[in-house]
């Protein structure tokens, strides 16, 4: 398998382990050329097979195009090609001498919003498309509130089809002004403005010659350079446990160790922890990876952790440090965003999916749903359908230890699921964010809970 343009010599094993990665996601509305841009991103940054470029040329051509249709390259539902839209979330891998990166390409419709949700629940940073002639749209500030809703900690705003508009720079500047305002109101901690033509390839990988007036990165150069700075190994240590090994053998008798990834943080021998949602205390005995033993372990790294003591832990603890525990409540408050077909309703009762750890529940409540067009509330809607995002009031059956969102994405994360057939129901962020409601005063409403 060969390289579309010039042969390049293909990354060795240390080279990519010497390269940090980076899990960015693509958004926008329907036809600000997202696919183009990041079928013009792999191809231009020799990402791209040649057997995968006769393809789409032979499927452009089917379709009575000239050029080949970069957009292909990502939409591969025959109803995205039919349609020349995206539906369903396509993951992309490629990398450079300097980074690896996993791409999400999102949808752009509105009922599609569910799908940009999951495409950015784990990036470090979403390219939001605009197209130049149309400038900040609705479906623009919807995406640019979803990013600020899931905590990305990079934005790149990408105003596409500069082409169309005589590449103006005064064009541009409008568009990032305006939306550079709106996503400082949304608290997005940092903003990227980039004019681009996906098309003709201008500052996708290679700088434009008829954009002299911008001095700043390239997409491909931007995404190359960023800071990584979700370093999880700094953050509050965090093991669920996924399972306990006791192999009860002649060689280890008494071996009992408890393994999971570890979430985030690092995990030293010698470490006093405690085991949640039980709270029993104990110290780290030794640690082993990979059946190696060694004197540290951190995020996100999949261990066996061994205690001194012999206490009670099982699939669905949560390991912490004993100084650094987060709090166990039966009762979570949280930002959800419903991606079932069925409604969400109050009393609905659920399973709650947090870590390794599944539990039951009940929504007891559904204090707002946020407007994402104006950012307004709309309080106590009763129910949440498809794409909706609201706020929660969730009891749990047994206690939880959950971090806050703003804290931790990785603990602060959940799923709701239908306990009759498993469907994921909504994906929630514990703690507050910025469509918070006022307070909610709750009535008598535990009365004939059973639990």
């Amino acid at each position: 398998m060969t390289s579309t343009t010039e042969p390049v010599e293909p990354l060795s094993v240390w080279q990519l382990s010497e390269t940090t990665l980076l899990r960015f996601a693509t958004a926008g509305s329907v036809d600000d050329g997202k696919s183009t841009l990041v079928g013009r991103l792999l191809h231009d940054s020799k990402s791209v097979l040649t057997d995968q470029l006769e393809a789409v040329e032979r499927a452009s051509a089917s379709r009575g195009q000239d050029a080949p249709d970069l957009a292909l390259l990502t939409d591969g539902l025959r109803a995205e090609r039919e349609q020349g839209i995206t539906i369903d979330v396509a993951y992309r891998y490629f990398a450079t001498p300097r980074r690896r990166f996993i791409l999400a390409d999102t949808p752009g419709h509105v009922q599609y919003t569910r799908n940009m949700v999951t495409g950015a629940s784990t990036a470090e940073l979403t390219v939001i498309l605009v197209d130049a002639r149309n400038g900040v749209v609705e479906q623009t500030r919807r995406h640019a509130a979803i990013a600020a809703l899931l905590r990305v900690p990079h934005v790149v705003l990408a105003v596409n089809k500069m082409d169309l508009v005589d590449y103006k720079e005064s064009v541009f500047a409008a568009i990032a002004e305006e939306f550079t305002a709106y996503a400082t109101e949304l608290g997005v901690p940092e903003v990227t403005s980039i004019p681009i033509s996906a098309l003709e390839g201008d500052n996708v990988v290679d700088a434009s010659a008829v954009m002299d007036w911008y001095g700043g990165p390239t997409v491909l150069e931007h995404l190359e350079t960023v800071p990584v700075s979700h370093d999880l190994a700094h953050c509050h240590a965090r093991l669920p446990v996924q399972y306990v090994i006791r192999p009860q053998t002649a060689e280890h008798p008494d071996y009992r160790g408890y393994a999971g990834q570890i979430a985030a943080g690092t995990f030293r021998v010698g470490d006093e922890v405690t085991v949640l949602p039980s709270g029993r205390t104990s110290k780290v005995s030794g640690i082993d990876l990979l059946g190696e033993p060694v004197d540290a372990a951190w995020t996100p790294q999949s261990v066996t952790l061994l205690l001194e003591d012999d206490i009670d832990v099982s699939r669905g603890d949560l390991i912490v440090p004993r100084e650094d525990a987060p709090a166990t409540s039966q009762d979570v408050e949280a930002t959800v965003c419903h991606v079932a077909d069925a409604p969400l309703v109050v009393g609905h009762r659920v399973l709650l999916k947090h870590g390794t750890r599944t539990v039951k529940a009940i929504v007891k409540d559904i204090p707002a749903r946020l407007t994402l067009d104006d950012l307004s509330l709309h309080p106590h809607p009763g129910q949440l359908v498809a794409n909706d995002i609201g706020r929660v009031k969730i009891r749990t059956a047994e206690p939880l230890p959950a971090d806050s969102y703003a804290d931790s994405r990785r603990t602060g994360s959940f799923i709701l699921i239908d306990p009759s057939d498993g469907t994921t129901l909504t994906a929630g962020m514990v703690g507050e964010s910025f469509a918070a409601p006022e307070p909610v005063r709750d009535a008598a409403d535990d009365d004939g809970w059973d639990f």
